[in-house]
């Protein structure tokens, strides 16, 4: 990885589930996730995942 690309799972921390969301639609517009952007895609899933579930609150 070269030094003037970040790491896309540092990008998105801060993102709410619906921001992740977006940012995973938006690799898909084409109806093909190109394969250059495969490790962007995942680390938004992971994101995504810990974020929804941030959002739940304790069973009762």
């Amino acid at each position: 990885m070269s030094p003037s690309r970040t790491d896309p799972a540092a990008t998105v921390r801060a993102m709410t589930a619906a921001e992740l969301n977006a940012r995973i639609r938006e690799l898909w517009l084409d109806g093909e996730l190109p394969e250059a952007r495969r490790s962007e895609y995942e680390a938004l899933v992971l994101e995504w995942a810990a974020a929804t579930r941030a959002d739940v609150g304790p069973a009762a």
